[in-house]
This record gives C-alpha cells, sequence and structure tokens, in this order.
C-alpha cells in the first residue's frame, strides 16, 4: 500500500472503532463481536506502530494508557466549577422554589436529574477532540487527568456529528459499577491488597493513579450531565443534554422536565426507592432551572449557583452499642479493625459486625469502645460505622489507642508511607498469616487440592503437621487417621489430593506461592513471558516491568519475595516433591496469542472435550475464562443443557454464542 492508501486505511479504522465503541459502551447496543473488535483494533496498532508519522492522540488505539509516571499539573477552569448546595428535607426544596420564584416570577420549569456518587470530572473538546480532562479541585483549578480520562471507554475521543461548539466543555460524574466494583475488590484480596471502602473512593483514587495503564485496568464509567460553550443549539438545559447524546456523550435516560413541587416530589420519591435497583451508586437528585437565561439572572454566589440544588437522599441508618474491636490478621499482614457491635436490624438484615478499615477511620471519628455508634448501609458493600452519639458518651470514657503489636505474635506493627494499613511483618510465625497462605495455596484457583479446607488446615497446624505449604507434600495417612473427625477414607482423599496436585500447570503453582500483588493474570504473564521459576527469580527489576501487567510494584514484590531464604528452601522442597517449576514443551508450543484480550464463559456440556480441557485451551490461547456473565463477556462457549437463565443473560447483554466446533475453528484459523 501507498502511504496515501495506509493513511486511509488509518483513518477508516479509527472511525469504524469509535463507532462500535459509541454503540458499546453508551447506548449498549454491541454492533460487533468483541472478537472482530479486537482484531480490528490490533490492525490499528500496527498500523500505527508501523507508521509513528500519522500519530493522533484521540486515537482508539489510545485507550490502553501507558507506564509513563506523571504528576498532575494544573489547569484552570474556564467556568468556574461550583459546589451545589444541599438540601434534605421536602420544606427546603419548597424554600429553594420560593427564592427562585421571587427573582424570575412562575414562569419556568426544572430538570430533575440522578446525583451520581462518584468524582466530578470536566472534559474539553476542541474541534470536537478531546482535549483536556480536569479534576473539580478548588473550583479554580483542578488537575489534568486527561491521560486517565482517555482509558474510559465510554468518554468519546472524538465527537459524533458536526453541530457542535468549537469549544465545547462537558461535566459528569466518573463512577464504577457496583458489580464491577465487587470484581475489583475481589481481585485486590486475592492479590493481598486491602479492598477499597467504597465504589466512590475507588473512582476517585483510579481517577488520580499516575499511570494511565493501571486506569485503563479499573472499570471506570462515566455518566455526563452539564453542556458549556458558546453557540449551543438550544437555549435551555434540557434540550441541550438531550442533543449532546447525538455527539456520542453518555447521557443518562432518569432525567425528568418538572413544571411544579408535586412533580419534583413524586420524582424524588420514586428515586429513593427505584436506586436499589441501580448497578450504580446515587446520593440524591439535583434540581435545576432549565433555561439558560433565567439561570443567568438568577446567578451565584460565591460557592454555588443559585439556579441550582441537590436534594440528599436519607441513608438508611441505625444507632447501636459497640461492644469491642477485633483485630484481623490476613494473609499477607493486613492488619484490619472489625467493630463487634450489639446485633441490629439494617437494610433487610441482621449486622453484628463493621469493619473499621483503619487506624484513621478510628481516629478521624473518634471511635470508643461502648460508643453508641451509628451504621449505615446506603450504597455501600458492607456496612460501616459513619459517626457516634457523643451525647450518649460516659464521662470515664477514654481514646482508643490502636494496637502497636499484632494481636496474634505479638510483633511489633509497621505501616508505611503512603499505607493506610498496619502490617505484622512476622510472615514465617503468625499463625494467621501461615494458616492464610496454605489456605491461599490449596485453593480451587491455586493447586486445588480439595480434600482440605479452612478447618482440616487449622487442625494439621495445631498439630504441628504443617508449618508451610511444602509440609504437605511430606503427610502421610498413618499422622492424619488419629486426628480428631478424620478416619481411613478421609486420611486417604487428602493424601491422593495433595499427590494429584504435583500435575497443576506451572501458572497455578506461581499464583499458589502467594506473593504479594501476583493474582491470576499477573502469574498467567510471568509463566508465559519467563517459562520457569528460576527466570523469574533471576530476571532484574527492568526485565520485570517490560513484561505487559507487570508494574514496579509487582516486579518489587516479587523481588521482595525472592531474596528471602526461607522461600528459597520451600520452593526447592516442592521442587523435590515433584511440582511443575516451567512450562512444558507441550503447553510453550500450543501457547498464541488469538484469544488475546478475550474473555470466555463455558456453559454445558461438551461432545469433545471435557470443560477443564476447554478452559485450559482458552488460557494457551491467551484467553480468560470467566465464571459469571456481564457486557464485558465477549462469547459463551456454549455445549449442551445451559440453564434458560443463563441463555437469557448472555442475550440481554448481546453476548455472542459460540460451539464447540466455531471455539476450534478461532484457535485453529491461521494468522493473516
Amino acid at each position: 500500500m501507498t502511504k496515501q492508501d495506509i493513511k486511509k486505511k488509518i483513518n477508516d479504522l479509527r472511525l469504524e472503532l469509535n463507532k462500535h465503541n459509541y454503540s458499546y459502551y453508551v447506548k449498549s447496543q454491541p454492533t460487533i463481536s468483541d472478537y472482530d473488535y479486537d482484531m480490528l483494533i490490533n490492525e490499528l496498532i500496527n498500523l500505527e506502530k508501523e507508521n509513528p508519522e500519522f500519530f493522533d492522540s484521540n486515537s482508539p488505539s489510545q485507550r490502553v494508557g501507558n507506564d509513563i509516571n506523571v504528576e498532575f499539573k494544573q489547569i484552570k477552569h474556564k467556568y468556574q466549577m461550583l459546589s451545589l448546595g444541599n438540601t434534605y428535607s421536602k420544606q427546603e426544596i419548597i424554600d429553594f422554589d420560593n427564592r427562585v420564584r421571587k427573582t424570575i416570577g412562575d414562569n419556568f420549569e426544572y430538570v430533575c436529574e440522578l446525583k451520581f456518587d462518584g468524582t466530578s470530572i470536566s472534559i474539553t473538546y476542541i474541534n470536537g477532540k478531546l482535549h483536556h480532562a480536569v479534576t473539580r479541585g478548588d473550583g479554580v483549578v483542578g488537575d489534568d487527568v486527561t491521560s486517565n480520562v482517555k482509558t474510559i471507554k465510554s468518554i468519546p475521543l472524538k465527537l459524533h456529528g458536526a453541530d457542535y461548539p468549537d469549544e465545547l466543555e462537558v461535566r459528569g460524574e466518573i463512577i464504577i459499577p457496583l458489580k464491577a466494583f465487587k470484581r475489583l475488590n475481589e481481585d485486590r484480596i486475592e492479590i493481598g491488597e486491602a479492598p477499597f471502602a467504597n465504589p466512590r473512593n475507588a473512582a476517585s483514587g483510579s481517577l488520580k493513579i499516575q499511570k494511565s495503564s493501571i486506569a485503563a485496568r479499573r472499570p471506570l464509567d462515566c455518566y455526563l450531565y452539564y453542556v458549556l460553550g458558546k453557540g449551543l443549539k438550544f437555549d435551555n438545559h434540557y434540550d441541550n443534554i438531550q442533543n449532546a447524546k447525538n455527539w456520542g456523550l453518555k447521557i443518562s435516560e432518569n432525567y425528568k422536565l418538572c413544571k411544579n413541587i408535586d412533580e419534583i416530589i413524586e420524582f424524588i420519591e420514586y428515586w429513593d426507592k427505584e436506586r436499589k435497583n441501580l448497578d450504580y451508586d446515587i446520593d440524591g437528585i439535583v434540581l435545576k432551572v432549565n433555561s439558560i437565561e433565567q439561570q443567568e439572572n438568577l446567578g451565584y454566589t460565591a460557592k454555588s449557583p443559585r439556579w441550582a440544588i441537590a436534594y440528599k437522599f436519607k441513608a438508611e441508618r441505625v444507632a447501636t452499642k459497640l461492644y469491642s474491636i477485633d483485630y484481623q490478621v490476613g494473609r499477607t499482614g493486613v492488619i484490619t479493625p472489625v467493630a463487634n457491635l450489639e446485633p441490629v436490624q439494617l437494610g433487610g438484615t441482621t449486622v453484628k459486625r463493621a469493619s473499621l478499615h483503619n487506624a484513621d477511620i478510628i481516629k478521624n471519628l473518634d471511635i470508643r469502645i461502648n460508643d453508641t455508634v451509628f451504621v449505615e448501609k446506603g450504597g455501600e458493600i458492607i456496612p460501616k460505622i459513619v459517626g457516634i452519639d457523643i451525647n450518649k458518651r460516659t464521662s470515664e470514657s477514654k481514646a482508643l489507642i490502636y494496637i502497636d503489636k499484632c494481636p496474634e505474635c505479638n510483633t511489633e506493627l509497621i505501616r508505611s508511607e503512603g499505607e493506610a494499613h498496619h502490617f505484622c511483618s512476622n510472615e514465617f510465625g503468625c499463625p494467621p498469616q501461615i494458616k492464610g497462605k496454605i489456605e491461599h495455596f490449596i485453593s480451587r484457583k491455586a493447586m486445588n487440592i480439595d480434600s482440605l479446607g479452612q478447618e482440616t488446615i487449622d487442625l494439621l497446624f495445631k498439630n504441628n503437621l504443617i508449618n508451610n505449604v511444602a509440609d504437605l507434600y511430606d503427610l502421610k495417612i498413618e499422622q492424619l487417621i488419629p486426628l480428631e473427625r478424620m478416619g481411613q477414607k478421609s486420611a486417604s482423599n487428602i493424601i491422593k489430593s495433595i499427590d494429584e496436585s504435583k500435575k497443576a500447570p506451572f501458572r497455578k503453582i506461581i499464583y499458589a506461592l502467594g506473593i504479594r500483588f501476583v493474582g491470576e493474570i499477573a502469574a498467567k504473564t510471568l509463566a508465559k513471558n519467563f517459562n520457569s521459576i528460576d527466570s523469574i527469580e533471576n530476571a532484574s527489576i527492568e526485565q520485570l516491568i517490560d513484561v505487559d501487567e507487570i508494574g514496579e510494584k509487582i516486579a518489587g514484590s516479587i523481588k521482595k519475595f525472592f531474596n528471602n531464604e526461607i522461600n528459597h528452601i520451600v520452593i526447592e522442597r516442592l521442587k523435590n516433591k515433584g511440582l511443575q517449576f516451567e512450562i512444558s514443551k507441550e503447553e510453550q508450543n500450543k501457547a498464541s496469542d488469538k484469544l488475546a484480550g478475550l474473555s470466555i464463559i463455558i456453559s454445558g456440556t461438551f461432545k469433545n472435550h471435557s470443560r477443564d480441557e476447554l478452559k485450559l485451551l482458552i488460557e494457551e490461547h491467551g484467553g480468560k475464562n470467566v465464571s459469571s456473565i456481564s457486557k464485558n463477556t465477549n462469547y459463551m462457549l456454549a455445549g449442551d443443557k445451559i440453564g434458560p437463565s443463563k441463555l437469557d443473560k448472555v442475550k440481554k447483554f448481546g453476548i455472542p454464542i459460540i460451539n464447540e466446533d466455531d471455539f476450534i475453528k478461532m484457535i485453529e484459523k491461521k494468522e493473516e
């Protein structure tokens, strides 16, 4: 192809991919399979790499982010980004309405919108291209987070159509959907990181990550709700925001024109109940005067517009007594304080415990033993303590002193700079850490030793039969039979399962070792790129960081793991027992990237392969096995006897269904 042909091909691919992004992430109506989308994006990336003169910072290929560490610079808002005044009662809404009527009369209407509980963002488009994205900051200046915002697929890098202003500012809220948040926390716990307290904190923290490649892996989404600029097509907010959909901007469908207080109250009461069915958090309703001219007549205070106000929902809250605080030790040594409460009904469940997260939360709330505390569930995943009833505190009450020694092994706790949590560093002598590492090692995603469980591990540990994962492979039937609740059959099953686990592939062993921050994906990546445990150990920090998915934090954790002599001894013992510490030649020969980036769920029974064989094939060719259906699932590999509820969900998300033969053709398809 000539350079002109290449340029045209690149532009055509960008245009096509932008259309597919809009259909999928904004309209939720996929127009192409994810597999075909990945083929297109890979083709574009390769063409751009081979022809750097055609680089465009707003190309769909730039959504993957990069590993450059950035210090956020500040950008001044062209239009001051003010906060909204808050109301908490219907009377306060009536008072607001009366103030508005005194200034502009009775001939006006409101727009009622959902108040998203995320982090605010202002995005500027110049000539239809995303120019910069800025946080609220202090309302006058904010942080430039453009590189991170570009990774959010629901935000267009280039506007559709042609009737937008030359310079357009749109404002919205960056959120993490609740289902995605749950998965995010599960992944963090899996790799030894503390879970996020709530989706809002997770979204805010993700937006300020200094590497956009990490932000790109966070499930961020964005709803836009306000447009600013000279030359807007309409003279009212409602029509302008409706029109913004035509430019590819993601606008909520849940807003309404209201002409009086009764209609506003009806809207508020509806969403106060219905918000429980949303896949994202809202904490109230925003009221805006619709006419832009009337907005200007009403003007602004120093902090907020006089033409808009937010009604905040009351979070479900109960008061109960805090009896004590337990300090739990995780397998990586993280200390988590947990409040023991007088049982109380909240959100349809009985709440007896609530996480206090870390020492800062306890200090900031001034929580003390025997306090009457307020507990909320609201949009949170778990109950949280949000305050205390100071009027019920006795004069004998004393400020709580956070523990400075591990509650299990009495080791002095450490708290690294920038860390929210305290840690116990006695990883090889602290019982919960020892047992936690073994429980992780035997888990289904790791070595899958299904005849063992938490209670059995505890029993073996108490009887001094195991103190690390290598000890499992020294166990004998005659050692197990005399134990409580153990017999010949149970003992035989345990030994058999342990022996079977020696066949586990190398990637599973890397994950099973429990290296901090190394989850399933990172373990597979390490196995694929280094082939053996010795190669991983001997790799430099730079060599590790060069591998996709392995950043500085993971690389540092890997080096720290292998620098410990005890870990060396355990690995050598496992090698001597016959565990697979390198990729087999068969695996190396089969591996390909034909399914790279694709998430596939398997359901049903198959004629020519077992489900485990199919899962292995997916992994060998770069794909990801998933256990639940979401809009991010690329394919369902379907056999016979699939449940109707699964099929309904697949159809709802528009996920392509392939059979066993289709799948085999996909992985056998020759490279172009």
